[in-house]
């Protein structure tokens, strides 16, 4: 079974109340965490009809302030599917409602993983690649997962080589002392 990313886009927008400011009086990024968990969760279950649980983040830059008083959307869309999960693309922007002016704020990638009633990972329908936008999405996917592994490998503790690192090191901001 295969689905249409459409068929599962999720977007929800929230007023920004001082309940959510920081103490400079801009939303917590905690808060907008909180948010965009939650949609990636709603876009992933209504893609795979099973519970999902948040398995990574992919990079999150907070691009943007976002204050007190502004609209926050956040948008969904399943950009990947795998046997059993899923990587949700999500976009989050900021509108002054006085001003109308939208920001972009912050995009990042949620991997998720479907459950059965038992917990343990469920098959999810794949997706339909219906535009060259989803073909490319699809494939930076793939090449996301390929960087992370090669980064988790080049830096396993049983593989790391010192040497290879410490004139780099000494020219960044750090003083090394090993003993």
């Amino acid at each position: 079974m295969y689905k249409h990313a459409k068929e599962s886009q999720v977007s929800i927008t929230e007023l920004m109340l001082p309940s959510h400011s920081n103490f400079s009086g801009k939303i917590h990024g905690g808060h907008i965490l909180n948010l965009m968990d939650q949609i990636a969760f709603a876009c992933a279950s209504k893609h795979s009809n099973h519970y999902c649980v948040t398995a990574s983040v992919n990079k999150v830059d907070f691009l943007n302030p976002i204050d007190v008083g502004e609209l926050v959307t956040l948008k969904a869309s399943i950009n990947y599917t795998g046997r059993t999960s899923m990587v949700v693309g999500l976009r989050v922007e900021s509108e002054n409602i006085q001003t109308g002016k939208v920001k972009h704020c912050n995009s990042s990638y949620f991997t998720m993983v479907a459950k059965d009633e038992n917990g343990k990972n469920a098959k999810i329908p794949g997706l339909i690649l219906d535009s060259e936008q989803s073909v490319r999405r699809f494939a930076r996917s793939i090449a996301r997962q390929e960087q992370t592994r090669k980064r988790s490998s080049t830096f396993n503790a049983s593989e790391f080589k010192i040497e290879e690192h410490i004139d780099f090191i000494k020219s960044q901001n750090a003083k090394i002392e090993l003993k």
